[in-house]
């Protein structure tokens, strides 16, 4: 019964927070040990506060594994990757590519496909749509998508691992690896409390958008002769674009009105929805408005390399100066 009540008020973080909190510390004050305080309070989290269905699938039982699988993903593309490639020439990777975007574009596809079978499309509220914990038919879908989405952030490590074997070092910027760090550990939060309701909408346009971008690198990958389909980028940033204003008005309206969803996980999407449209309209003035400004007449068509292209989603710096 606790269970259900404490659950039913982490509509209140704060509340929810400062409740398992005291219980921890009751247990501290007992017996003076951090470890197990920590400890203490983490079993609270889980037992109180965690969807129950996630327990039992491989990484969601608690966060090591996956700050696990980050610290190692970092460690290879920052040193390991680099010193290994630092004699050897660039991999070409050409048929890796083309598999790994396509299997990216079906992937996102899919996933932007559940998300509308498993609630946006089947009454979810575009003005506020709490969390639903019963395990009910479409509140399972819905939950094994986020688990597919968390997933997903995983694979897209590949992205990185890609530019360092193809010594594309210009490309890792530190907010490539801010994004592909921050992700997977958004959708194990995702999956793990709150699988279903307004954190899903961030989701289902990322699915979209997704679904796009890999497309264009499928089609760069291709070779040069498809370079003459690749003449949308720029729509693309314009989409992104258009994806975080979309993010940022239902954050807001999820804070001003009496949305039953944690208004903290709500101010931190606003936050993340905030700092990248600042960084994409950066990027979008830098790379078309101030550019086209100061070319000449006779315009240079891109080239575009064999998907040496940046990734559009979290991108800021022109890759063709």
């Amino acid at each position: 019964m606790i269970t259900m009540d404490v659950r039913d008020n982490f509509t209140d973080l704060t509340w929810a927070s400062n409740y398992i909190m005291k219980m921890a510390l009751d247990e501290y004050q007992a017996e003076q040990n951090w470890t197990r305080l920590i400890c203490q309070y983490w079993e609270l989290v889980e037992d109180l506060l965690g969807d129950p269905r996630a327990k039992v699938l491989p990484f969601m039982d608690n966060p090591l594994p996956t700050f696990g699988m980050i610290v190692t993903y970092l460690a290879w593309v920052l040193v390991v990757g680099p010193t290994y490639m630092r004699d050897r020439k660039p991999m070409q990777l050409t048929r890796t590519l083309f598999y790994y975007n396509l299997f990216q574009v079906l992937l996102s596809a899919y996933m932007f496909y559940e998300h509308l079978m498993a609630g946006w499309a089947r009454g979810y509220s575009l003005t506020c749509e709490p969390v639903d914990y019963t395990d009910g038919e479409l509140s399972r879908r819905m939950f094994n998508l986020c688990y597919i989405y968390y997933l997903s952030k995983l694979s897209e490590f590949a992205d990185t691992v890609f530019f360092v074997l193809r010594k594309k070092k210009s490309q890792i910027s530190w907010l490539h690896l801010y994004h592909h760090s921050l992700t997977p550990i958004e959708a194990w939060i995702l999956t793990k409390f709150l699988a279903g309701g307004n954190t899903t909408l961030p989701n289902i346009i990322n699915n979209f958008v997704h679904t796009l971008m890999y497309f264009y690198y499928l089609l760069s990958s291709m070779g040069p002769r498809y370079q003459k389909y690749l003449w949308w980028k720029k729509y693309m940033t314009e989409i992104q674009i258009a994806q975080f204003i979309i993010c940022i008005v239902h954050a807001i309206n999820a804070l001003v009105t009496d949305c039953a969803y944690p208004k903290f996980i709500t101010s931190l999407l606003l936050l993340n929805a905030s700092i990248f449209f600042a960084l994409f309209m950066n990027f979008y003035w830098e790379n078309y408005k101030k550019t086209a400004a100061r070319v000449a007449p006779a315009k240079t068509p891109l080239v575009v390399e064999n998907n040496n292209c940046i990734p559009l989603d979290y991108s800021i710096e022109r890759k063709d100066q």
